[in-house]
């Protein structure tokens, strides 16, 4: 069972054999795209006619990497999707990480009070089969050919995020090429509710090369 996409998008990113992100830098924006997701799927956000988010609903979610980026959204005028996923992800990161700690899903090293100080702490994922199996599944959900309508809103977005980040991690070149309608499909399951979202998500890689300069890899 998922325990938001925010923190199965970290799962989604991490390389557990070389027990890292495959990429820091697009994992802050996968995370940030799919807390973005979860706060809409819970009704907690969603856009107003030009297409910019909006909060629809100020209370508590009992996440507090969501309700950290609720209170982010509310006290600011109000921006595009493609902004929101831009600003705050290297904290939306952070905070995933710390959420992902205290669940004991992944163990952070402790920072050395006397030792230089370091950019960010160690990560590390003793027991990597949930990711694994997050990673194989996501894979065979954009693969296969079960019927997107019946797709879980999770796994969709999981996916939509995995073709249009460019995470190699799970899916090809060759995999986004071969199976490109089928991830137009998954991505438009965003779309229901939040289209101005399914665009944004649907153009990621542009918005990563924009932000970052050029990510590399394809």
């Amino acid at each position: 069972m998922s325990r938001g996409l925010h923190l199965d998008a970290y799962l989604l990113a991490f390389d557990t054999g070389a027990q890292s992100l495959q990429d820091r830098a697009r994992a802050g924006f996968l995370v940030r795209a799919a807390a973005l997701a979860e706060l809409a799927h819970r009704g907690a956000v969603d856009e107003d006619g030009a297409g910019r988010v909006r909060v629809a609903s100020g209370a508590a979610t009992g996440d507090p990497v969501l309700d950290a980026l609720l209170a982010e959204l509310g006290d600011a005028r109000p921006h595009s999707w493609k902004s929101w996923i831009r600003r705050g992800r290297e904290d939306t990161l952070e905070a995933v990480e710390e959420r992902l700690a205290v669940l004991g899903v992944v163990t952070m090293a402790d920072r050395d009070p006397y030792g230089p100080v370091a950019p960010r702490r160690t990560v590390a994922m003793e027991d990597p089969r949930e990711a694994l199996d997050l990673q194989v599944r996501v894979a065979a959900l954009v693969r296969g050919d079960a019927p997107v309508a019946a797709v879980p809103f999770a796994d969709a977005v999981l996916a939509a995020l995995a073709a249009h980040g460019h995470l190699r991690l799970v899916l090809s070149r060759h995999d986004r090429g071969a199976h490109a309608e089928r991830i137009a499909a998954l991505t438009g399951r965003l779309a229901d509710r939040t289209p101005g979202l399914a665009r944004a998500v649907h153009g990621l890689g542009l918005t990563m090369i924009a932000a970052q300069g050029g990510l590399g890899g394809g």
